[in-house]
């Protein structure tokens, strides 16, 4: 597969888009392409920053109407005849889309970039306490497919007791789980398969302030999948394709 192919398959990869055997060739791929992998990563953050801005707002009611009426206006004039008028509310309404997208583009550049230095340093913490899991003998404290052995080791080690399932049905079976430190303080790991890969799931409780990690990203050849359920706030992490990690996160918020 050469990368002028890759990258073609860079989108149909990230959209979830690819039959099985393709995405395994794409991600084989990715082992051995360091172009396609800051490709990828650059695209998962612009996806990510563009969801957390929530850009999108919806015209109003009676926009539609509005040019519907400019329409009909000006087919009623001949058809060598301009009106001035319409032109003039055509190019004011222009400069206004104009004005707001330039508001709006550095409007989110400050809050990206006010945000980005927590968001990196919260991002660094996670990945780096993945890879030291990977180390031999490091990736469980606790080994268990049973969730009713996962679940109780973690009574008295937190001030709080994880939801924890065995996904084994679903083709993410429960390993174990481990304790970790994230932040400063610690914080249960349930740990799960994917074929011969590992996904670490970090679980805290919900906090009321807003998450500085987004939601989804790349970053080192690693995916994350950042999600809120059950009182809980839930980051996956790991080397396996961003449809795998997408649904191991939709079965934990069941």
């Amino acid at each position: 597969m050469t990368c002028e192919i890759s990258q073609a398959l860079l989108h149909g990869y990230l959209d979830g888009e690819l039959d099985p055997l393709r995405a395994e060739e794409f991600e084989r791929h990715l082992e051995s392409c360091s172009p396609c992998i800051a490709k990828l990563e650059e695209q998962e953050s612009l996806r990510a920053s563009l969801r957390g801005a929530k850009l999108y707002e919806r015209a109003p009611a009676g926009l539609a109407k509005k040019i519907q009426r400019e329409i009909a206006s000006t087919r009623s004039e001949s058809d060598y005849q301009w009106t001035w008028v319409p032109i003039f509310r055509w190019i004011a309404a222009s400069a206004a889309i104009v004005l707001v997208m330039v508001i709006t583009y550095f409007g989110v550049g400050r809050i990206f970039s006010g945000n980005s230095g927590v968001e990196q340093a919260a991002l660094t913490e996670v990945i780096d306490a993945h890879i030291r899991s990977l180390q031999p003998g490091h990736l469980t404290d606790v080994t268990s497919t049973d969730q009713h052995t996962v679940k109780p080791w973690f009574d008295g080690k937190l001030n709080y007791v994880p939801p924890v399932r065995d996904f084994a049905e679903n083709g993410f079976p429960l390993i174990g789980g481990r304790l970790d430190v994230l932040n400063g303080r610690s914080v249960a790991v349930l740990v799960y398969g994917r074929r011969k890969h590992f996904i670490n799931v970090f679980v805290w409780p919900e906090s009321s302030s807003e998450s500085v990690i987004a939601p989804t990203g790349t970053r080192n050849g690693y995916q994350w999948n950042y999600s809120r359920a059950h009182g809980m706030e839930l980051c996956a992490i790991s080397d396996v394709s961003a449809t795998d990690l997408h649904d191991l996160s939709e079965l934990l918020q069941e």
